[in-house]
């Protein structure tokens, strides 16, 4: 797996977003949000009937995720609220020559 997980973001021309190679933050962004995906969806809200729950569950989960949490790191707004905000606050700001 970890050649395909290797070889999958040169085929679409994209680049990994991981650390340095053989060190403790190889994966360690990638591995906290697996644990908290897997802490609050899977492991709460099991057992599963079949593949088309579970598939909607992941979708539910990840457009709550994307849109509607409240993040710390971001003042306790939703990620769409913040990135909005930023965008508008730079159309604002004056563009200097």
């Amino acid at each position: 797996m970890s050649i395909r997980y290797t070889e999958r973001p040169a085929e679409v021309g994209a680049s990994a977003s991981v650390g340095s190679v053989a060190d403790s933050y190889d994966n360690a962004t990638a591995e906290a949000l697996n644990g908290t995906f897997k802490a609050e969806l899977t492991e709460h809200q099991g057992p599963w009937r079949d593949f088309d729950v579970v598939e909607r569950a992941v979708f539910q989960q990840v457009a709550w995720y994307n849109s509607e949490r409240l993040h710390s790191a971001l003042g306790y707004v939703p990620p769409n609220e913040y990135e909005q905000a930023y965008w508008a606050q730079l159309e604002e700001a004056p563009q200097t020559a």
